[in-house]
């Protein structure tokens, strides 16, 4: 097998390899003795048969078995004796073959860059620290109470906001009724913004036993395409009109939201708050490190891995377009302009995962299975009183576990970097430490995270 280097600009790398038509025979030669160990011919026992009949029946039955052997031989080869890494699967193209002759075919790919990684004790950073105020608590406590305060019926009265009606309702329009717009027993507090704007207030003032006929006008950004900007009429039935029943704050209470004593559920709201004030100074404190490592380590970066990054990008882009959920940013920029600041932000996705797979390789960090129990312990604690479906769902499905594993590596190795930085803890203000700047708002909230290698 001879390789040589064609054509060398960048990380782009291509390579011509020929195989001696010799050499390629005798990879054919060594897929008939194969066959031939268990061939039948007619006049012959199995495995008896003459190798000159049986490479008459089957010699172009495994040409094609033959030049995949040979591409992934050489491809190989060519990696092992450039000592490459590749970005992305080479790409293979025969340019000769016939009967008889040479197998050559050229082998191009995008090699990962070189990355000199250097010294992470130089890098100072603020983490930025909260206390939580008690009136966060007691604004927390207040939600929970309004959340749970049990409702009563209010005999004569007229529906005023802040009351719960028990509705029965159809949507329709044009006279037609429409898909999901029918309902029944429908507790519907007046106020709560939970329906289409307007709908609600059209109820103030109904009494149970009232028909409203609720005249109302889809968002245009409205979810349900098929409805979004059109008019509606609801045939509403109101069948009881609910006062709020005002919550006493006391122990009984607390019980019967599942704490021990009110003292325990304002600790646990407390330290709930604090929980949220430190994944937030956790995300400002990466944003600082990356943005950080992003001005001072300067590498090529594969155009496959960025092309298809931001493609991505744009895809998600594009979905959220066609379901009218852009975000106020990308509704008031031209699309142009998004374009280009998705291309921005591709390549830093890129240059950026290359760079910290690269510092996870050099520290020989790994996930281990206690690792994945912890995130799948997180991602519980997030479902309240679902805990056993969520676990459930990771022990059933593999994929979903996996699905784990980049970005437990990617906040391994951040960890591992602010382990080595200067960190200082500055302590602010809640809305200095809520406060994120505009240009990293602006930009689509899916992340990749940072493969196991790359």
């Amino acid at each position: 097998m001879k390789i040589t280097e064609a054509k060398k600009e960048g990380l782009k790398r291509e390579y011509k390899v020929v195989v001696p038509a010799a050499d390629f025979e005798a990879k054919i030669d060594a897929k008939i003795q194969q066959i031939a160990k268990t061939a039948k011919l007619p006049g012959f026992r199995a495995g008896k048969a003459p190798f000159a009949m049986l490479k008459k029946k089957y010699h172009d039955s495994v040409i094609g078995e033959a030049i995949e052997d040979a591409i992934r031989e050489g491809t190989a080869e060519v990696i092992s004796q450039n000592k490459l890494r590749p970005a992305t699967q080479p790409d293979v193209k025969i340019t000769a073959f016939s009967d008889g002759k040479d197998l050559e075919f050229d082998i191009s790919l995008e090699n990962l860059p070189e990355i000199k990684l250097g010294d992470f004790s130089k890098i100072n950073l603020d983490k930025y620290m909260a206390e939580v105020p008690e009136e966060e608590v007691e604004k927390a406590l207040k939600y929970i109470s309004e959340a749970n305060r049990e409702t009563v019926v209010a005999e004569g009265k007229k529906a005023a906001k802040g009351d719960v009606v028990m509705i029965d309702f159809v949507g329709s329009i044009d006279g037609e009724e429409f898909k999901g717009g029918k309902g029944s027993n429908y507790p519907l507090e007046l106020g709560s913004g939970s329906f289409i704007p307007g709908f609600e207030d059209q109820l103030i003032g109904a009494e149970a036993g009232s028909h409203v006929d609720v005249k109302v006008k889809f968002p245009e950004n409205y979810h349900a395409k098929d409805l979004a900007g059109k008019d509606a009429v609801f045939a509403v039935d109101v069948k009881e009109v609910r006062e709020k029943r005002a919550v006493e704050l006391n122990d009984e209470f607390a019980k019967s939201v599942g704490a021990e004593s009110l003292e325990k559920l304002k600790e646990d709201i407390r330290n709930r708050i604090k929980s949220d004030y430190e994944n937030a100074s956790r995300m400002k404190i990466k944003r600082q490190l990356l943005d950080i490592l992003d001005n001072e380590y300067k590498f090529e970066s594969p155009a496959s891995l960025v092309d298809a990054e931001y493609k991505a990008i744009v895809d998600q882009y594009e979905q959220a377009k066609k379901y009218n959920q852009l975000d106020a940013s990308e509704k008031n920029k031209p699309e142009a302009e998004l374009l280009e600041e998705y291309k921005n932000i591709a390549l830093r996705r890129v240059k950026l995962g290359l760079l910290l797979s690269e510092v996870g390789q050099d520290a020989k960090i790994s996930i281990k299975p206690e690792d994945i129990n912890e995130a799948i312990m997180k991602e519980a604690k997030k479902y309240p009183g679902q805990e056993k479906m969520v676990l459930d769902y990771y022990l059933k499905n593999k994929a979903a576990v996996d699905g784990l594993k980049a970005p437990i590596f990617e906040e391994k190795i951040v960890d591992y970097i602010i382990g080595k930085a200067n960190v200082a803890d500055k302590i602010v203000s809640v809305e200095e430490l809520y406060k994120f700047d505009e240009e990293e708002n602006s930009k689509p909230a899916k992340k990749k995270a940072v493969k196991k290698s790359a």
